[in-house]
């Protein structure tokens, strides 16, 4: 204690954190990295993996769903409409006056010397094993010790028995390199995490979404930490996990950690209360705006308010699709051929352009831009036009019936029959082990997962997304409180973290909003939402990694042969009655 009391910040972190891994999974993005860094890498949470199955699919998921009913038009045009009246800019379908310069410019070929490295196009991935640079052999090489089901059963063979001049096909690309694969290329493209939950459904299997971690986090250590597997008994994970995610999705990435991945030990926290440690608070309204999820709750003096949880149907990557919807609409998209679905790549550019050009402001808001088209076999194509109304898409956060349901569907809840809510505080319950429960976590893939089947199923309400928007729902979560003098504590301590939050104008569109929707009968009149003191991208990670440096509760870290040797046994004397940490039985995982 004496030596953390005289030691600087800087130093604490690089020594204590040299060896820990902190784990910060999303959706979209999985941040990664060790404790003594400064910022984590921000990967796309994606595989594609070589298939040679016919037909092809482009994606690994459950059924498409792309047929928007005429009523959900009707519902986002009058959505529009509000908007536009609320930014004084045209109405929908009303005639935009001539502007000196032309909506659309031309195709633009060759070099143009003005363009900005944002407006540079993607390159597709060369998919071929002669492009794999040395650390990524090293990769291959780990690999060959843990046993993969391949899509392709030829992938097994003696690449030495093959043609030397012939090319070979990667097994598995991670990464953003996987989005960049072009939709003619013989991959499949699988996305384990979406909206918030494992990617469970009739035609995305448990086993392939927890092998589908496996590799792309196993494949993140090698290349990108350089942490191989021998070693990494040597090293701790801190999973920073969101609180859209379920129990059983819990126990899963515990064991995908610990057994597969083979740290030495982990320890769990919230995605939210890491939060306020990154940024150095102790109470505050956490409102997480990610690229398919936004999750709010409430955190008071160091520990969560479990029933203020709120969880919200939409992100980044939504406000990407409406910005690709209003210029279809408006007509100022280049007549080319831009599909997210079939072509990952177009989503890459559509974030790149949010990013760069959408913000909440009044008024007009246009700017020239440069779009680029991606086909097979041609250059890629680019296009110089002047983007309108980009002050519109982000304002979905407010009016979310401008976001259309998703042509991919949220996975379907009937994977998850244990529904005790991960921040319920249900310690002082007595759970009694079943005799016939195994000792080990993972009995046999093959064989299903019996030990699941042995756990008490609760009666507690599983988590509902609320169709609601961001003004409302952070009103709701802090009114929810029920205390007069934490509500006008936390409606001063709004803080907005995750990629989203980096919008231009977000910050007093919230204030202003929020404060419009609190009932005239509550005795609040201020709102004020923190500047974050790091990128809110990476709050999260960075609080993960003070707690897991600081160390504040060494009983809540599981190691290695206790998950495995102990299994996940159900008992009272572990379980975590400190908010520090999920509690949930899900960390029960031994008797003393």
């Amino acid at each position: 204690m004496d030596y953390l009391k005289t030691a600087l910040p800087s130093q604490i972190m690089s020594e204590r954190g040299s060896n820990l891994v902190v784990i910060n999974p999303g959706s979209a993005n999985i941040r990664i990295g060790l404790a003594s860094q400064d910022t984590p890498y921000n990967i796309p949470h994606c595989i594609a993996r070589h298939t040679k199955q016919v037909p092809k699919k482009n994606v690994q998921d459950q059924m498409l769903n792309s047929q928007v009913t005429t009523a959900q038009h009707m519902e986002r045009e009058k959505a529009y409409d509000v908007v536009a009246s609320l930014l004084k800019i045209p109405f929908l379908d009303e005639e935009v006056p001539s502007n000196s310069f032309p909506r659309k410019m031309g195709r633009v070929d060759g070099h143009n010397p003005h363009t900005i490295r944002k407006d540079l196009p993607f390159t597709w991935t060369n998919v071929y094993e002669e492009a794999i640079t040395s650390s990524s052999s090293v990769v291959e090489s780990s690999n060959k010790d843990v046993k993969v089901e391949s899509l392709d059963p030829k992938e097994g063979t003696d690449s030495n028995e093959s043609d030397v001049s012939k090319q070979k096909f990667r097994e598995f690309i991670c990464g953003e390199e996987a989005l960049r694969i072009s939709p003619s290329e013989p991959y499949c493209l699988c996305r384990p995490i979406r909206r918030g939950h494992l990617n469970i459904s009739q035609h995305y299997s448990m086993q392939q979404v927890l092998e589908d971690l496996r590799a792309i986090w196993d494949w993140i250590l090698i290349d990108k930490l350089h942490i191989p597997r021998n070693e990494r008994n040597m090293y701790s994970a801190i999973l920073v996990m969101p609180e859209s995610f379920d129990n059983r999705e819990i126990k899963e990435m515990l064991s995908l950690v610990l057994q597969e991945l083979c740290f030495g030990s982990a320890v769990v926290h919230q995605e939210g209360l890491a939060a306020i440690f990154g940024n150095g608070l102790s109470t505050a309204c956490v409102v997480n705006i990610g690229a398919q999820v936004t999750s709010l709750i409430c955190i008071e003096d160091g520990g969560t308010l479990p029933s203020t949880l709120k969880t919200l149907p939409f992100g980044g990557e939504d406000i990407a699709r409406c910005l690709l919807w209003t210029q279809r609409h408006h007509q100022t998209w280049p007549q080319i051929r831009t599909d997210i679905l079939t072509k990952p790549i177009d989503l890459l550019m559509l974030n790149q352009l949010k990013e760069t050009y959408c913000e909440i402001k009044d008024g007009e808001l246009d700017a020239v831009a440069v779009v680029h088209s991606y086909e097979d076999k041609v250059p890629v194509g680019t296009h110089k036009t002047r983007l309108t109304a980009l002050n519109v898409p982000p304002m979905g956060l407010f009016y979310p019936t401008l976001f259309v349901p998703d042509v991919y569907p949220p996975p379907p809840r009937t994977w998850f029959h244990d529904y005790e809510d991960i921040l319920e505080d249900t310690w002082n319950i007595d759970f009694s082990r079943r005799s016939d429960m195994s000792d080990t976590f993972y009995p046999n893939f093959n064989g299903g997962l019996p030990m699941w089947e042995s756990y008490p199923v609760f009666s507690t309400k599983p988590k509902k997304d609320e169709k609601v928007g961001l003004a409302e729902a952070i009103t709701n979560c802090i009114l929810s409180t029920g205390r007069i003098d934490i509500q006008r504590k936390l409606f001063c301590s709004i803080q907005l973290i995750g990629g989203v939050a980096l919008t231009s104008g977000l910050v007093p569109a919230v204030e202003e909003r929020v404060l419009h929707a609190i009932p005239p009968n509550e005795a609040i009149d201020t709102v004020e939402v923190l500047q974050s003191r790091t990128n809110p991208t990476f709050v999260s990670w960075k609080g993960g990694a003070i707690l897991g440096v600081l160390d504040l509760g060494r009983d809540a870290w599981i190691t290695r042969e206790d998950w495995i040797h102990n299994g996940l046994h159900i008992g009272s004397n572990r379980k975590y009655k400190d908010s520090y940490y999920i509690q949930a039985q899900a960390m029960c995982y031994m008797n003393s």
